[in-house]
């Protein structure tokens, strides 16, 4: 990366880069896949074409997208294949690499919903949200992965989400989804950081057709997907320099989320009341530390007994 005297980055740039994104035909998925074939990536636009709740299929969205990018001078190819089988995931990877000759970049972004109060969400409905954020993430990243891992470079990013984060009512299947992608991207980046694969994950607040009902007014003029779509870009590019990491993005604001330990309570003879008794302590946020790994918070955990 060079920076110029004024201290501004020059155009971070993709070429020869190969890069699927998964959902790529609407919302979010749309602008990632436009803002990295503007950029010089050449991108596969995965997108079956469902509706908001996975239903039905076309190969408008995809294409149409893909197009956009042709047309604007940029290199795409439309991708109809879903995610929501091993086999759906094998192929998109195969077609990526079968047209270009290489995969450098995933953004799983593939998503539905199926919203319900959670005493009335069924197995199927948490199955079906589940099939297609978190095992299709799955389905799509670790063929992806092992080609990454043969040829020493990849980079990834993950869409979680702040339901998963934070949680939100009517949304258990979709949560825990999107927490599960955080999980997912910190392992990759654990596992792929001696072949240059960095995976983060992003929480975007974006209007699209998946939060059309939430979202109105002047905040869906500022929830706008073109302002999440550069961080993805920075996140997928040679030069980005975090792995592991979650950024909350939205309206032009940018932050890093992360998960924490406070400082706690140890008894090597701990009861319950002793729980009860401490527990504000327990609670106390000042003094927090932030383990980067399971290590870490074993380290964490051993401190007590090195006294």
């Amino acid at each position: 990366m060079q920076w110029d005297e004024g201290g501004s980055v020059d155009e971070l740039r993709f070429d020869e880069r190969v890069a699927i994104v998964t959902g790529g035909g609407r919302g979010l998925g749309r602008a990632h896949a436009l803002l990295l074939g503007a950029r010089g990536a050449q991108v596969v636009v995965n997108d079956d074409g469902g509706s908001v709740n996975g239903d039905g299929t076309s190969d408008e969205p995809a294409e149409a997208v893909a197009e956009e990018i042709r047309a604007a001078g940029g290199i795409a190819i439309a991708d109809n294949t879903s995610v929501a089988t091993p086999q759906g995931g094998q192929a998109i990877v195969a077609h990526a690499i079968d047209e270009f000759g290489r995969l450098d970049i995933v953004v799983a972004n593939a998503g539905i919903l199926r919203d319900k109060a959670f005493h009335n969400m069924t197995s199927e409905m948490f199955d079906h949200v589940m099939d297609v954020h978190l095992r299709g993430s799955f389905h799509v990243l670790q063929p992806a992965f092992v080609h990454m891992r043969e040829r020493g470079y990849g980079r990834v990013v993950t869409t979680s989400s702040s339901a998963g984060l934070y949680g939100n009512f009517g949304q258990v299947n979709y949560s825990s989804a999107k927490m599960g992608l955080v999980g997912m991207a910190r392992t990759i980046a654990t596992e792929g950081a001696r072949f240059n694969i960095k995976a983060n994950a992003v929480a975007p607040n974006a209007f699209t057709r998946m939060t059309e009902n939430l979202i109105t007014g002047s905040a869906a003029e500022r929830l706008k997907p073109d302002l999440v779509s550069p961080v993805v870009a920075w996140l997928c590019h040679e030069d980005c320099p975090v792995t592991g990491q979650v950024f909350q993005v939205g309206s032009g604001r940018v932050a890093r989320v992360f998960v924490a330990e406070t400082t706690g309570y140890w008894n090597e003879a701990l009861t319950p009341e002793d729980v009860a008794a401490n527990f504000d302590t327990m609670m106390d946020e000042s003094g927090y530390s932030v383990p980067a790994s399971v290590a870490d918070a074993g380290k964490l955990m051993a401190a007590p007994f090195k006294n």
